[in-house]
């Protein structure tokens, strides 16, 4: 399916939607001094500003950066500008991770195609070291041709994925169900652009034509709010959550508006759920998939 054929996709109320998102107010990070380069720091991450970051591949290396910050908790706001052109065979992570074998993580990664071909979002979580929880989405617009906003909610109730402020997952927690969740390990923010042409586009059918590199993506407006942890310790108060008001990322659920919304993702631009392949899970679905109306 061709990028062009997902515009005629966006309802009255969601095009409404986007539009506040749009206009809302995005604080801004400073690349400067809220991350450290993990990967091309010979020119492969280019910091053009306080606001604003480049990271590039080509067929020597790819590129990478993470939070200073580690969180227990948090909204985490980042508009990229993808890829653009044949960008089959690329990958751009953006994720939040723990350390170790157990670690957690929540995933967004943009699977690069060729031209012409829309990108994959695929999303996973992971905790204590297992993810197998894999959905995956076509964007209802060109992810190259302007900056838009890709969020991570992580609370003690959910996670939350949005897009343009448009939620397009929701993973509840059931740890009081016998659900791992992530809940006690601090994570850190990590980005990278690499090269997985083993598997990303077309199942690693098409591979990465170099004479298109240096690939670049783009980053601006990094946007943490979120507990810190540091030395041990969380910069909320233990009963932050309990007594924060409903409109904070602390608290995040989907109103009506955001169920709607979710739904009409799930509807038309999933293209992928764990959740709804009986074959890979014959001895029956998972408990979390069982218990959840997203899933």
């Amino acid at each position: 399916m061709a990028i062009r054929e997902t515009y005629l996709r966006v309802s009255a109320p969601l095009l409404a939607y986007f539009l506040m998102c749009l206009f809302g107010v995005i604080a801004e990070g400073n690349f400067y001094e809220d991350i450290a380069i993990t990967w091309g720091e010979h020119g492969g991450v280019k910091i053009l500003g306080s606001n604003f970051l480049v990271l590039s591949l080509d067929q020597f290396s790819g590129s990478g950066f993470q939070s200073k910050a580690e969180y227990l908790y948090g909204r985490i706001d980042m508009q990229l500008k993808l890829v653009s052109g044949n960008s089959a065979g690329t990958v751009t992570a953006y994720y939040l991770s723990s350390e170790g074998p157990n670690h957690d993580e929540i995933d967004f990664e943009f699977l690069g195609n060729i031209s012409g071909e829309p990108y994959i979002v695929h999303t996973n979580i992971y905790t204590q070291g297992i993810g197998n929880r894999e959905q995956q989405f076509y964007l209802w617009f060109d992810p190259t041709k302007h900056f838009h906003t890709y969020t991570i909610v992580w609370n003690l109730q959910r996670i939350i994925f949005l897009v343009d402020n448009i939620p397009i997952r929701v993973f509840n927690n059931y740890e009081s169900r016998g659900v791992p969740f992530a809940s006690n390990q601090p994570m850190r923010l990590y980005s990278s652009l690499w090269c997985a042409d083993q598997w990303a586009t077309r199942g690693g059918l098409v591979k990465t034509n170099w004479s298109y590199a240096p690939f670049k993506a783009y980053y601006r407006n990094f946007d943490a709010k979120g507990c810190v942890w540091s030395k041990g310790s969380s910069s909320c108060p233990s009963n932050s959550v309990a007594t924060t008001h409903n409109n904070t990322w602390q608290v995040h659920d989907l109103d009506a508006y955001g169920r709607r919304s979710l739904r009409w993702v799930q509807k038309y631009y999933m293209i992928y759920n764990y959740c709804k392949d009986y074959k890979r899970f014959p001895q029956g679905r998972p408990r979390e998939c069982r218990l959840s109306s997203f899933a």
